[in-house]
């Protein structure tokens, strides 16, 4: 396969593309001279930047949830067939995001056979209902031959080690663009992240983190919330109920400088997200909270050499739902979760 040019199609979700992140590592470990494009969302391309395994970040301008946009895709499909793909992985379970590489003509369409997408891909993996593999197994399974007719978590290939790029010219250059001072080394910052983009079913209240705020700054650390626009609402509200000196940064960051900031966090306390997923490419400490989703399904990947993420997760007998709101209406799995035991792990996370 050397001197080839590949394509992978990104997950939708953040987290998702984080976790598929080991795929394009081990892509590129197996032909490391065949550059690995990828075609993803526009609001994605900051982060896929961030991953010295892509060549080259792509946006898709059919990447509209809900929508076939058949002309937009043939139009896209034309630009690529240019580029001379011999192998496509498509990591949406959806037949529209199969469409593009079919219709560029790429030889090999690697993928899960999803919304029966026979014909559209070509090279056809299948899961297994009855033992669901972790998000992390499932796509660096794609980088093998199909195994029989069900995944096969035994024949997975083992991770690679992977990083999202910072340093220190980035993370400057970020603090000046948000008018933030460098931390000094004596200052501990705690990045709270309070979204979650698929419901609030895996948000953590916002009572809750106005108090872990207040006293995270009672012992002296300094706190950033850190999110994007549509979590500005609620950070502007946890700010308020916190009535101490907290930056509010939810909307006023691009994924890229989103890293930025988590990679100068002492600690990061997040919901299941894919700010939780970055902290946890960055190995900075993470206190992961968890509710209608599960730790085994969606774990945070530390990155090589980083602490082990002290997840906070009740595990409920009604837990994961994996809903977007919760089913039964009382969100039991994080109204539960005390900011008592939450500050606790926190303060032990960051060494205090």
């Amino acid at each position: 396969m050397a001197n080839t040019r590949r394509l992978v199609v990104a997950p939708n979700w953040i987290g998702d593309m984080l976790m598929a992140h080991a795929l394009l590592a081990r892509l590129h470990a197996d032909a490391p001279h065949s550059p690995i494009d990828v075609l993803a969302p526009a609001s994605m391309l900051p982060l896929l930047k961030r991953m010295p395994e892509v060549a080259q970040a792509i946006a898709s301008p059919a990447a509209v949830h809900g929508k076939l946009l058949l002309k937009q895709r043939w139009q896209q499909a034309r630009e690529l067939s240019q580029h001379g793909y011999t192998d496509a992985w498509v990591l949406p379970n959806s037949m529209k995001s199969a469409l593009i590489p079919f219709l560029a003509g790429i030889p090999r369409r690697i993928g899960y056979v999803g919304e029966s997408r026979y014909g559209l891909l070509n090279v056809i993996h299948r899961l297994s209902r009855s033992h669901p593999a972790p998000m992390l197994e499932r796509y660096l399974a794609l980088s093998r031959a199909p195994r029989a007719a069900v995944f096969n978590a035994t024949a997975t290939p083992s991770a690679p080690a992977t990083q999202l790029h910072t340093d220190s010219k980035s993370q400057a250059l970020t603090l000046q663009a948000l008018g933030l001072a460098p931390p000094s080394t004596d200052q501990s910052i705690v990045a709270l992240c309070p979204g979650a983009e698929f419901g609030s079913a895996k948000r953590w209240p916002i009572d809750h983190f106005a108090l872990l705020s207040k006293e995270l700054t009672a012992i002296g650390m300094t706190v950033w919330l850190i999110g994007g626009p549509a979590d500005r609402t609620a950070a502007t509200e946890i700010t308020h109920r916190a009535g101490v000196s907290i930056y509010n940064l939810c909307g006023r960051t691009d994924l890229a400088q989103a890293i930025d900031l988590l990679a100068l966090a002492s600690v990061v306390v997040s919901n299941d997200s894919g700010l939780m997923h970055m902290a946890a490419s960055l190995g900075r400490p993470l206190v992961a909270l968890f509710g209608s989703s599960s730790p085994l399904h969606t774990p945070p990947r530390m990155a090589l050499g980083a602490p082990a993420a002290r997840i906070q997760y009740l595990g409920l007998e009604c837990s994961p739902c994996f809903a977007r709101e919760c089913p039964l209406g009382h969100l039991r799995c994080l109204q539960e979760l005390s900011v008592t035991r939450v500050f606790n792990e926190t303060r032990a996370c960051a060494g205090q």
